[in-house]
Order: C-alpha cells, then sequence, then structure tokens
C-alpha cells in the first residue's frame, strides 16, 4: 500500500534552515507529482509546493518562493522540501502528498523569534 513518511521538522530560530524529506513506498514513485502541504494551528491545510514527477517542472506558493525549495530522488523514493530564511509564520505540521488522497503522518516544524 502507499505509504509517506515525513521527517526533518523540528524547532529552528527565524533565519534559519531546515530540510524535510518524505520517504515513499508502495507504487512507482518515478511515475507521480509529488506536494507538499503545511497546517497551521487553526487554518486549513495549504499548498506549498508541487514537483513534476520527473522534478523537471516546480510550483511554489506566493508565501514561500524563493526561500523554499522542492527536490526528489527518484532512485531514493524521496522527495525533500529545503526551508530558507525561516519565519514564524512558517510554523506548521508539514505533509506530503500524492494524487489523489495519499498523505502522510506530518511533521512539525517550529519557527522561533
Amino acid at each position: 500500500q502507499v505509504q509517506l513518511v515525513e521527517s526533518g521538522g523540528g524547532l529552528v530560530q527565524v533565519g534559519g534552515s531546515l530540510r524535510l524529506s518524505c520517504a515513499a513506498s508502495g507504487f512507482a514513485f518515478s511515475s507521480y507529482a509529488m506536494r507538499w502541504y503545511r497546517q497551521a494551528p487553526g487554518k486549513e491545510r495549504e499548498w506549498v509546493a508541487h514537483i513534476s514527477s520527473r522534478g523537471v517542472f516546480t510550483t511554489y506558493a506566493d508565501s514561500v518562493k524563493g526561500r523554499f525549495t522542492i527536490s526528489r530522488d527518484n532512485a531514493k523514493n524521496t522527495v525533500y522540501l529545503q526551508m530558507n530564511s525561516l519565519k514564524p509564520e512558517d510554523t506548521a505540521v508539514y505533509y506530503c502528498n500524492r494524487d489523489p488522497a495519499y498523505w502522510g503522518q506530518g511533521t512539525q516544524v517550529t519557527v522561533s523569534s
């Protein structure tokens, strides 16, 4: 069955960096686009970034453009989210996603000011 396992979250100061990973299994990873979403306390889950199946195309939410980078390693069945210049408003649980509705358990990112 499809499994997505996020890791790499933690507590970081404003301006710091984190790299999230999402290890995928149970499907042909290189055939699927992947996405990162996040959900802050009291808010709806929002889309953060998208990467095409071969990693050629990427898109970002305006709120993270220029600070976050999505990438993937199809040999390792893993998608990454490099987060730089972190802000308090980036605090959220970050989720990996594959269509149609597969989600990981999430990883907490907390940015302290």
